[in-house]
């Protein structure tokens, strides 16, 4: 009886997760023992997939826990590498594990750019295992109950996990076997089975009739569902898997209900309810009489009929003979009560008792992009501290040069070179001068070059396999079903676009930088000089000794060293605000593990004002003591230039003076632009590899999974037919149907019902079997004395017009001596029956009309050549048991 039912294994091809995944790595961590280790760790990975999937599995423990450590082990590395078609692009393609292809081509198969696609696949596996071991288990033994409840119920939890997540994973149609009507089907089967290995266990405990027969009724009706779920949805019945299941869902539903009515029916008897006990066992004993009788090859009921017709028996005995209790009809029994025990099992990994996370030290990929995002505001945040001081200093250097301070304190002799004229010369040359500056400039249009040709090789990858997959799209129409790459493509192109505006920014920057070094170019040139050249350029004027010492200089004197305290503070700022460093990682992790998401923006903006707010609060002290100085420096000016004495040839030296002092705050600031803009390009460089290796990599499993897709296409245009179906002639179909009637030997007819009838080919000699007399067609009656009112058979001449039947045959003839009467229909194709001989039709006229018995008439003779009375006529069919005959018996 006990009868149960596995899934079977999905296939899959496969798939190397080393070449891509490492890449990923070390593009993304820098090299060093951290590197190395999750490389090592993708070995191991790709191995588990090999022992898992990439060889026959046993129905052992082993076996299912190797699949489940392999599932654990994606769901650890999923949130940690970004899985999807237009970024980590891996493709799995699966074969449908009920499918089973046809001549022309293979099963039915998916290929998907999804790491969901995967899991799904695998836990569908680690189900059909569990069912499969399951299955193997020894339920005569207490330990083999209780494996095979806890594989049906795993088996059930799975499959309904499946049925919750499937499209949700694949955003996309799956094919038959993971859909959720096909795994819900699954589900509903396998918690039927956990609930009868549960009712099998009480029963080998010998728990309580009532318990018992609640246990048999609740897995009944699990049966029931199961059955429904594939009797009704569209697909699955075309399935022969699902052919198979049916007959066996319903003899368990049967047989399930058998065993609830004969525990009951002891109950009943326990509580002196002999009729009801009757009513159960009589109730009982039809369900397993239906399953004998329908379902005798799927599932065995023999011990169970013969223990449910003893107990009948002697209730009836007692019955009849001490108690006569009143039967009651089934309608009218109490319903039987349910206990469901069977429950399918939730799956929340690790679901393997051997996991261990081989990326444990990797943190996932939202962590890392809300550290790509706090890396990014942080920056933001820095560079706008860092830009606010130097706008600030340069405020202040441009103020000074426009007032020649302090060049203008230190010449007061007016013929030699002021002594912060000579340092800034010297600190121009030991820079490298102007060739030095000459040299970043040239160098900038060839980085900037080698950026956009990236840039441009990467969208054009995307461009042609864009425009291929359009071309094929409009070839095949709807049958093209895979992602357009237009949508795939637009974060890529989104990332494309922001890297061509920032080279259009940096390009524009860089005319900026160049036009500020040609118009400094000249004063530039006069600081690389030496000290004597330098002092013959700058124009003499006359001595202002009478202003050495006064208050007024001393008075600038003194400012001027406040500013410069003001700015060397600001250097210091400047490095400690670049010095500081928070690791937000277990921040972002805590919040991850407590709300399952990360709050990126409130969490960011809160360290960052904690650990930038001081750094900005003594900023803004700077700007504030800045400007108070500069105010007092303009007032002390105008009361030191009044006292100079001003001519042509003094103005001429401080307008030179000052355009020095201008040059090398150009000189300090286009150095610095342009090594930054060195800097730009080389980063942005390395970032646009990575890009073009991205798209390369996409396009290359776009390509990939076009040839997969185009090969599937072929296969089913050629399984397709040629041409539409279409009727042929009737002169054609008579013709053909005439020349290849089969015989009684006849092959592959389709045959009927096993429980129908039995039929069994017997020539007319022998003789029949005695349990089949009652099938034999009596003998023949007399002829009939009225006027029939459909089509008349007539046993007189025929004329030639009318004897012609359809086709173009002869008509039948009676055997020589006899009359012919009414034809007997003839059943071509059931086995068993004899077959009519090569091109008769014994229909001329038609059979589907009624016929009337006929009447004998007094003196009339019966038909010549008659066979003995009991004897068949030699050369008619045997009639189905279940059909009436065609003439009354005598």
């Amino acid at each position: 009886m006990a009868t149960f039912i596995s899934v079977p294994l999905k296939k899959s091809s496969e798939v190397d997760l080393v070449k891509p995944l490492s890449k990923f790595v070390t593009m993304n961590y820098p090299a060093g023992e951290e590197q190395t280790e999750y490389i090592r760790a993708l070995e191991e990975l790709n191995k588990l997939r090999k022992n898992a999937l990439g060889r026959p599995l046993d129905k052992h423990d082993s076996s299912l826990e190797i699949l489940l450590r392999y599932f654990d082990q994606l769901s650890a590395v999923e949130p940690k590498f970004p899985f999807s078609e237009n970024q980590l692009c891996l493709t799995f393609t699966w074969k449908d594990a009920f499918d089973r292809g046809s001549l022309f081509g293979g099963s039915v198969k998916l290929a998907l750019a999804s790491l969901g696609y995967e899991k799904t696949c695998v836990l569908f596996n680690a189900a059909a295992l569990a069912s499969q071991i399951a299955s193997e288990q020894n339920l005569d033994s207490d330990e083999g109950l209780r494996a095979a409840a806890k594989y049906y119920q795993l088996a059930s939890g799975a499959l309904l996990h499946i049925k919750d997540t499937v499209l949700s994973a694949l955003n996309r149609e799956p094919t038959m076997d993971i859909s959720p009507e096909t795994v819900g089907a699954l589900h509903h089967i396998m918690l039927a089975q956990a609930q009868e290995v549960f009712f099998l266990k009480a029963t080998s405990d010998k728990m309580k009739d009532a318990i018992i027969a609640k246990l048999a009724n609740q897995a009944a009706d699990f049966y029931g569902d199961a059955f429904k779920q594939c009797q009704y949805k569209e697909n699955l019945p075309k399935y022969f898997y699902f052919q198979e299941v049916l007959p066996v869902l319903a003899a368990k539903h049967c047989i399930m209900q058998a065993n609830a009515e004969l525990h009951q029916s002891i109950l009943a008897k326990q509580n002196k309810h002999f009729g009801e006990e009757i009513a159960r066992l009589q109730h009982a004993a039809e369900l397993v009489k239906t399953v004998a009788s329908r379902y005798d090859e799927y599932v065995s009921v023999k011990d169970l009929s013969d223990k449910i017709n003893r107990a009948l028996a002697n209730a009836k005995k007692d019955n009849d003979f001490i108690y006569h209790d009143r039967v009651p009809e089934v309608k009218d029994l109490a319903n039987i009560g349910k206990a469901a025990l069977a429950k399918a099992t939730a799956i929340s990994p690790p679901l393997s008792q051997k996991f261990t996370d081989l990326f444990e030290k990797m943190v996932p990929m939202a962590v890392q992009q809300a550290m790509g995002v706090y890396n990014q505001r942080k920056a933001e945040t820095v560079n706008r501290l860092v830009g606010t001081m130097r706008e600030a200093t340069n405020l202040c250097n441009g103020v000074l040069a426009s007032l020649n301070l302090p060049a203008a304190l230190e010449d007061l002799s007016g013929d030699t070179i002021p002594q912060s004229i000579a340092e800034k010369s010297r600190a121009v040359v030991s820079k490298g001068g102007l060739q030095s500056i000459e040299q970043l400039i040239r160098d900038l249009p060839d980085l900037m070059t080698r950026n956009r040709e990236i840039l441009d090789e990467s969208l054009k990858m995307l461009d042609d396999e864009e425009t291929t997959d359009n071309e094929l799209r409009s070839k095949f129409n709807q049958r093209w079903n895979r992602t357009p790459s237009g949508d795939l493509y637009k974060p890529l192109r989104t990332e494309g676009a922001n890297f061509r505006s920032k080279l259009d920014v940096a390009t524009h920057a860089d005319g900026v930088v160049r036009e500020r070094f040609n118009t400094n170019c000249e004063m530039i040139t006069l600081l690389c000089k030496s000290e004597g050249e330098l002092n013959a350029a700058i124009p003499s004027a006359n001595p202002a000794k009478t202003l050495q010492g006064s208050e007024v200089v001393n008075v600038l004197r003194s400012l001027l060293t406040q500013l410069d305290e003001v700015k060397r503070e600001r250097e210091g700022l400047e490095g400690e605000i670049k010095a500081a460093t928070f690791d937000m990682t277990a921040n972002f992790l805590a919040a991850m593990e407590q709300d399952r998401s990360i709050n990126e923006e409130a969490l960011s903006l809160s360290q960052l004002d904690q650990q930038y707010g001081q750094y900005n609060q003594k900023v803004q002290a700077t700007l504030r003591t800045q400007e108070e100085l500069l105010g007092k420096v303009q007032t002390a000016h105008q009361e030191f230039s009044g006292l100079k004495q001003s001519n042509s040839e003094a103005n001429s030296r401080e307008e030179v003076l000052k355009k020095l002092a201008s040059a090398h705050d150009s000189y300090v600031e286009i150095t610095n632009n342009l090594s930054e803009g060195t800097k730009f390009y080389n980063s942005l460089t390395e970032i646009l590899l990575k890009f073009q290796n991205k798209c390369s990599d996409i396009v290359f499993a776009r390509k990939t999974e076009r040839d997969e897709l185009l090969k599937e296409l072929q296969q089913s245009i050629a399984r397709e037919p040629s041409a539409p179906s279409f009727n042929a002639p009737a002169y054609q179909s008579n013709l053909a149907a005439s020349a290849a009637a089969p015989g009684p030997g006849a092959a592959n007819p389709t045959p009927a019902p096993r429980t129908v009838f039995q039929a069994q080919q017997q020539t007319p000699q022998q003789p029949q079997p005695t349990q089949a007399k009652v099938l034999q067609p009596p003998a023949r009656p007399p002829p009939p004395s009225f006027t029939p009112q459909g089509p008349t058979f007539n046993t007189g001449p025929v004329p030639p017009a009318a004897a012609a039947p359809p086709g173009g045959n002869p008509p039948p003839m009676a055997p020589p001596g006899q009359a012919q009467g009414p034809p007997y229909p003839s059943y071509q194709g059931y086995p068993g029956y004899y077959q009519m001989p090569m091109n008769y039709n014994p229909y001329p006229m038609g059979y589907n009309m009624p016929y009337m018995p006929y009447q004998a008439q007094p003196g009339q003779p019966g038909y010549p050549g008659a066979p003995p009375a009991g004897q068949p006529y030699p050369g008619y069919p045997q009639q189905p048991p279940q059909q009436q005959p065609y003439y009354p018996q005598q």
